[in-house]
């Protein structure tokens, strides 16, 4: 049935206009296409930004009959997600998340799913394992977007819960539930992209491209050391072009993250690799460009080799945009493309385990960036060159099977990556989880708050001489009138976090009430007041102590 659903969406802004990196496209595509697709009778976005439901809704979808069912929270918001039963975030990172909501008393009001959008970082594995020593609970899900993320994920879990268990004694294996959904694409958009011979013609005449050249396209970050050396594809090329005896064009679609210094990179090894090739190298954060670039290409091509890689996005856009593709077959990509269907899956090589002991400990250790670390992996992890010219001249070749790809690839779209389709699936993810929640039996909490980030005062209680309770008596300091407090008002240093205590105006009348009854303990001080804000009056009062407007005992 229809029910709600909640999103943590922090900036609640749209993908990225420029640099664009794969999570950000996916974490958007994902809350605009539940916004579109889902059926959901209200979508509520906990954010930090100030934004009305409208904007958001306009600026997610640009459809305004959206924002009838769009709502807008803070971040810390609890009502919104325990109305909805679930909080959805577009990263792993849920263990804070479940402390919060522990501490809300709402730990069986509603499930947590995250996001796992890659594996390759030590520290965001670190941090998704903390998991394990958080209050996750069998209710709440990491989804991991292809088979090879769940089993590399499991493993994990099982081996660090084993090594906890094997420190610390006990049998617990607590983790939560590795559900497998991929991510999805806007199938039509791709494919009236794709379907247009007048922006076919015409980016082919650009870039020089013949009716009968074939040309190859690369879309994404032109990032050796965090998507793919472009080496093997280059060396691919040119010997399917030699073998075919037909013009070549590679199109590289996408930026550099320093491109005065990497595209100098790519093109020297363009030269020395693929001399016969013309290449391109085009703006990817020119959308209108890059749409005439799906019109204008004949084969997809992206051998990626880096760990940082786990899904893979723009093969499921150029197969939605009618292009057969040619990817390694690595992680995510073997899951999507459908070796022979689809396009191709080239085989890949890692290096020999072990040896990649050095480049971690650099990494975790000597302060090697990751960026060096994963590209020195990437360096010594192969993608048959062989193999991949050989099916590139298959295609190149075959105008048919080209063809055959191109029905393919697409039917895999509308079938199983089509956004209507992922958001079904995890619409019935969110049902299985609902259903695990309400069938557990009520447990007992000995922890309501993370025992290493504790509240402050209370944390630290030992190193005052005193701290503020219910019975310390307090009084006002003799000679201490109205004036006294009022001097505080405009002074930047007084004011200071005033928004944590309550305003000048009560603790004028408490002081009021100290004046007409002398000291009294705290406890009688703030009776008159609703229970809910003697905190925000608690540190009223040590404030004016602060300021030696009142004395304690």
């Amino acid at each position: 049935m229809p029910g709600s659903i909640a999103l943590y969406h922090p900036s609640a802004g749209v993908r990225p206009k420029t640099n664009m990196f794969g999570k950000d496209v996916a974490n958007v595509g994902l809350f605009r296409a539940v916004l579109q697709h889902g059926d959901f009778d209200r979508v509520d976005f906990l954010t930090g930004a100030t934004i009305s439901p409208f904007d958001l809704a306009i600026g997610l979808t640009g459809e305004a009959a959206l924002a009838a069912k769009t709502g807008v929270a803070g971040l810390l918001d609890q009502s919104r997600p325990a109305e909805a039963g679930v909080l959805v975030r577009g990263t792993p990172d849920l263990p804070e998340m479940a402390w919060l909501r522990r501490s809300s008393g709402l730990e069986q009001a509603y499930s947590l799913v995250g996001m796992v959008h890659t594996l390759a970082p030590p520290a965001l594995r670190e941090a998704t394992a903390k998991a394990a020593i958080a209050p996750i609970q069998p209710w709440d899900a990491l989804i991991c977007t292809s088979p090879v993320v769940q089993e590399r994920l499991t493993a994990m879990f099982d081996e660090w819960t084993d090594y906890l268990a094997d420190r610390y004694g006990g049998d617990v294996r607590v983790r939560p539930h590795l559900p497998l959904l991929p991510l999805g694409v806007e199938g039509a958009r791709f494919a009236a992209l794709a379907d247009r011979p007048e922006a076919r013609a015409a980016m082919r005449e650009q870039l020089g491209a013949a009716p009968d050249d074939i040309v190859i396209l690369w879309v994404g970050r032109l990032s050796f050391f965090e998507k793919a050396f472009p080496t093997p594809m280059f060396l691919a090329a040119e010997e399917a072009a030699r073998a075919s005896g037909v013009r070549v064009h590679f199109a590289q679609v996408g930026w550099f993250p320093d491109p005065t210094v990497q595209r100098a990179m790519y093109e020297e090894a363009g030269r020395a690799h693929a001399p016969s090739v013309a290449m391109h190298y085009i703006d990817g954060n020119d959308p209108e460009v890059v749409g005439a670039m799906w019109a204008a290409g004949d084969i997809f091509l992206s051998l990626v080799d880096n760990i940082q890689e786990t899904f893979g996005i723009t093969p499921l856009e150029a197969m939605a945009a009618g292009l057969p593709v040619v990817v390694s077959d690595w992680d995510g990509y073997r899951f999507t493309v459908r070796d022979g269907i689809d396009g191709f899956t080239i085989r890949s090589l890692g290096g020999p385990i072990g040896a990649g002991q050095g480049m971690i400990n650099r990494h975790v250790h000597l302060g090697l960036t990751y960026q060096s670390y994963v590209g020195a992996v990437a360096q010594h992890t192969a993608i048959h060159v062989g193999d991949a010219a050989a099916r590139i001249g298959e295609l190149i070749a075959s105008p048919e099977l080209r063809a055959r790809m191109r029905e393919a690839g697409r039917r895999r779209i509308r079938e199983t990556f089509d956004w209507p389709v992922v958001v079904a699936g995890l619409q019935d993810l969110l049902g299985e989880l609902a259903a695990i929640r309400k069938a557990a039996a009520p447990q007992p909490v000995r922890h309501k708050y993370n025992p290493l980030k504790g509240e402050p005062f209370g944390a630290f209680a030992p190193f005052a001489t005193q701290v503020l309770g219910y019975d310390t008596m307090v009084s006002l300091r003799p000679g201490v009138g109205q004036a006294d407090l009022d001097r505080t008002v405009g002074v930047r240093l007084d004011e200071f976090a005033g928004n944590w205590r309550a305003n000048v105006a009560l603790c004028a009348q408490l002081m009021d009430r100290l004046a007409a009854g002398g000291e009294m303990p705290v406890r009688e001080l703030l009776a008159p007041h609703p229970r809910a804000h003697h905190a925000a009056l608690g540190l009223a009062v040590v404030w004016m102590c602060k300021l030696g407007l009142l004395d304690w005992r």
